[in-house]
């Protein structure tokens, strides 16, 4: 499917024939960006920073140059396609495929976007349908797909679509919510973006972070930048297959990630290919030596006010002991040595997950906007 190519009739009388096509991505080279970038892959990239600073005023939820290249690329763990549509010689919109290799092979993450100046012509449902097209050609028969929605567009007394895990809702007039439906996706999950504003008051951190500490003392804290120490790494790996499974995933069809020490190597290899620095704070139970526990936080310096908050998990067992906190606390002071310039901290939860959500408000995390995680079963 790399060469896949469709052509088609005028999306309307007054734009030309248009046609969708794979685009080639830059295969690596001896420096970052390796060699060959097509004048394709920069407009998809033109289009995914023009939809964000359209949607949120700023390029922080969107993936740099670097980080792009890097994830087109794809891997062994994961075949990513990428499809530009064009209208004559003009951009017109993209849709983007990810098929995962080891597990969860039933699945294809589902990707549309059309500019800005091309939308209600029929270009997205198009691109939906060949995208769509080029997953069942895989044998995928579970689509997933995911938009944002900014706080400020959270409509009071608008329609709202609620999630069928039954925990956060989504206005039905958004045109991305409205197209999910009508194109026969269920909203499976709501997630709520949060932001932090730095730096955290010094007395507000140390408070939390003795609170915490007052109720782990049979852990102790553990860090670091990039890469993992070989002595943590095993247990790591662990925890990221935990990660897969253990945070709420609501009704989605997502099966428990395989992680390996070379996967956890693999990941870390393309964070520096991607030009991403990151910051792991994490927890061991000192009776066992076990790491139990850990949260990320990466910075990019393209965006060098913006840090992102991934992962955060504290094994079940060793729940209750305010592991979360102690590793987010840790973690925000590392950051505020490693990153002085950092303004502001992003991340993601599950509506579901109150506890999680509870700690970051603590922290002084607000709400910033709402996600939908969307499902379609193929049949």
């Amino acid at each position: 499917m790399d060469h896949v190519e469709r052509t088609g009739p005028p999306l309307s009388p007054s734009i030309p024939s248009w046609a969708i096509a794979a685009v080639v991505i830059p295969p690596r080279g001896p420096d970052r960006r390796g060699t060959g970038l097509t004048a394709d892959f920069l407009a998809c990239q033109a289009m995914k920073e023009a939809h964000a600073l359209e949607l949120w005023g700023s390029l922080e939820r969107c993936p740099t140059l670097d980080e792009a290249l890097e994830y087109w690329r794809g891997n062994e763990y994961e075949e990513r396609l990428l499809f530009l549509a064009r209208a004559g010689a003009e951009p017109v919109g993209l849709c983007s495929v990810a098929l995962p290799l080891r597990e969860n092979l039933a699945t294809a993450g589902i990707d549309v976007l059309v500019a800005p100046g091309r939308r209600r012509r029929g270009a997205g449902r198009r691109l939906l349908e060949h995208a769509e097209a080029v997953a069942r050609a895989r044998g995928r028969t579970s689509l997933e797909g995911f938009h944002e929605v900014p706080l400020d567009r959270m409509l009071q007394g608008s329609r709202m679509v609620t999630a069928k895990s039954g925990a956060g809702q989504l206005p039905a007039d958004d045109p991305a919510t409205a197209f999910a439906l009508a194109s026969g996706y269920q909203l499976e999950q709501v997630e709520r973006s949060s932001r932090l504003e730095l730096p955290v008051a010094t007395d507000l951190l140390s408070q939390l972070a003795e609170d915490a500490a007052a109720h782990s003392g049979d852990y102790v804290l553990a860090g670091w930048d990039d890469h993992c120490p070989d002595k943590f790494v095993a247990g790591y790996a662990g925890l990221r297959a935990r990660m897969s499974t253990d945070a709420p995933t609501a009704g989605m069809d997502w099966e428990r990630e395989d992680w390996d020490v070379q996967r956890v190597r693999r990941d870390e290899e393309a964070q520096v290919r991607s030009g991403v620095q990151t910051s792991v704070a994490a927890a061991l139970h000192r009776q066992s030596g076990e790491l139990v526990a850990y949260t990320v936080l990466t910075w990019r310096p393209e965006v060098p006010e913006s840090l992102i908050q991934q992962d955060t998990l504290v094994a079940a067992e060793h729940r209750g002991h305010r592991l979360g906190m102690l590793a987010k606390a840790a973690n925000l002071r590392r950051a505020r040595e490693k990153w002085p310039q950092a303004r502001s901290v992003l991340t993601w939860n599950a509506s579901e997950n109150q506890h999680m959500l509870a700690i970051n408000t603590a922290l002084g995390f607000r709400p910033a906007g709402y996600e939908g995680e969307w499902q379609k079963r193929l049949g």
